[in-house]
Formats: structure tokens, C-alpha cells, sequence
């Protein structure tokens, strides 16, 4: 049996994630409380039920703590499990709660909140939350259309659940650092096809960008210390049993050089490991 826990903050996206995992052949369960999730489990298997998503969030915060403890169990019961983490920047929460008027699972009721209040529920939720968001794959949600998120729900769990799954991402600096990256790596310092008036409105997947990069001989040794960096590291995380490991490359625009870079180390990396491919901006176009 293959079970997919989801949990994360309030707001960002748990429900459009659980959809996602529904039309992908899971059975859905929405807000099961920790200390159900064994009985649960037991109840689909004697159903047949081969794949289960299972969302989790604050709302029963008092057991949250059992949490761990049930899927080392679960583990132990033959099951293969994996926790995804959805998550988004405070303020894009706030916009989000203050936009649908939606109240807060932790408002105490209360319909209507300022934003000092509702800040401070957010920042409370997070604290509630920081030890699973230390065990899960962190999912970033604050840049993504719901569209987005459900695609890369779906080829995220198409993944077989048993390997370690490299996620290579790229992303501009002038949007921000991805928070759910594992690894960041920085490569702005590298020539910028952007100042090439024939390039500047191509992407890092097309040719003649690729051939102007691999000209580089700062690109191609950049590429090869990243590579070596990955390659001595990703086996000890492979021990460590972690399902995903989350690889962002940045450039100023996420349009050429990141683009390239991860088109590169995900095939690379893909003769060994199973490996997906975000391109944040691309993306997002």
C-alpha cells in the first residue's frame, strides 16, 4: 500500500493538492486526525485500497505529535509512506485569507480578523508545525497557480514512492529564493545570454542559447563542481531514507542560464537517480 500524508499551513493549496491526488487514482480522506490514521489504514487495506492521500493539518493541532510516531508504524506494517509539506510565504497568506474572507482554523471563531491578528495566527500555526516540516517534502505554493500546483502534485507521486527523487528547479532572483529548496546554488556570476540581442527572447531550452552556454568554459566547470557536490552528498541522503531532495538553481530572470543548468544536471543525474524538472518562471509564463 502506498500512502501519501499532506499537511502544511493554512491556505496553501492542501485542498487543491488532495484533487490533484484524487484524479491521480488515490482515495482521499480529508482532515483525519493522527490517532485514526493506523485504524484507518487497517480498514482500506481489508478494502483492497492499494493508494491513499490522507491530508492532516492544524486543525487537530492536540495530536499533531502522534504523527511521526504513527507513520514509523505504518512503516513498520509494510506500508511506504511519504509526507508532503505545503507551504507558503506569511504574506501571501494573509492576501490570501484577507481576498476570500475566509476565517482562520485557529481564529477561535472569530470571523473577521485585522491583519496584526491574523499575522500572529499564521506565525503560531508555523510554530505548530515546525518538527513535520522538518520530516516532509516541502512544497513552495506561494508562486504557484492552482493549475501549477496540481501538475506538479501529479508528477511528483508518479514517481515510484520506494526511490529517492532529485527535484531539479530553476528560479530568477528578482522573485525570490524558493523555501522549499534543499540546496541553492547561485549562478548569476555566469555569462548572461540576455545581453545577446538573439537570445534575449529565447529560454534556456532552446538551442542556440544551450550552444552560447556550452561556449562557456566558466558554465561548463560550475556544472561539474555542482555535479560533484551531488554526487558525494546524494548517497549519504539516500541512507538517511529521505524521499526527495529538492536541487534550486538561481539566475537574475529564471529564463536562460538556471534553465539550462537544470536541463543539464537532470540528465545527468538521471542515469542513476529518478529526477523531475521545475522551471519556476518558465513555468509560470
Amino acid at each position: 500500500m502506498d500512502i501519501i500524508l499532506i499537511t502544511g499551513m493554512s491556505g496553501s493549496g492542501k485542498s487543491v493538492a488532495l484533487r490533484a491526488l484524487e484524479d491521480a487514482g488515490y482515495y482521499c480522506v480529508d482532515n483525519l486526525p493522527p490517532e485514526l490514521l493506523i485504524p484507518f489504514v487497517k480498514l482500506e487495506e481489508q478494502q483492497k485500497e492499494q493508494r491513499l492521500a490522507i491530508a492532516i493539518d492544524v486543525r487537530s493541532a492536540n495530536s499533531l505529535h502522534l504523527l511521526p510516531e504513527q507513520m514509523a508504524l505504518l512503516r513498520e506494517m509494510g506500508k511506504t509512506v511519504k509526507l508532503l509539506f505545503l507551504d507558503a510565504a506569511s504574506d501571501t497568506l494573509q492576501r490570501r485569507y484577507s481576498e476570500t474572507r475566509r476565517k482562520h482554523p485557529l481564529s477561535g471563531g472569530v470571523n473577521a480578523q485585522n491583519d496584526k491578528d491574523l499575522m500572529e495566527t499564521i506565525q503560531f500555526e508555523r510554530e505548530l508545525l515546525a518538527d513535520l516540516r522538518e520530516r516532509a517534502h516541502v512544497i513552495e505554493t506561494s508562486l504557484l497557480r492552482s493549475a501549477q500546483l496540481q501538475t506538479y502534485i501529479k508528477t511528483l507521486v508518479s514517481a515510484p514512492l520506494a526511490q529517492l527523487t532529485l527535484v531539479f528547479e530553476s528560479f530568477g532572483f528578482k522573485r525570490g529564493i524558493p523555501s522549499d529548496a534543499d540546496y541553492v546554488f547561485d549562478i548569476r556570476m555566469l555569462p548572461n545570454p540576455h545581453y545577446e540581442s538573439q537570445l534575449r527572447s529565447l529560454t534556456g531550452r532552446d538551442s542556440p542559447v544551450q550552444d552560447y552556454l556550452r561556449q562557456s568554459e566558466e558554465f561548463v566547470q560550475m556544472q561539474l563542481q555542482i555535479e560533484g557536490f551531488l554526487q558525494r552528498w546524494i548517497p549519504a541522503i539516500e541512507r538517511d531514507h529521505r524521499s526527495y531532495v529538492t536541487v534550486a538553481i538561481g539566475c537574475t530572470g529564471g529564463q536562460h542560464r538556471s534553465v539550462f543548468m537544470v536541463e543539464q544536471l537532470a540528465q545527468s543525474f538521471g542515469m542513476r537517480w529518478l529526477t523531475l524538472k521545475r522551471h519556476r518562471e518558465l513555468d509560470a509564463a
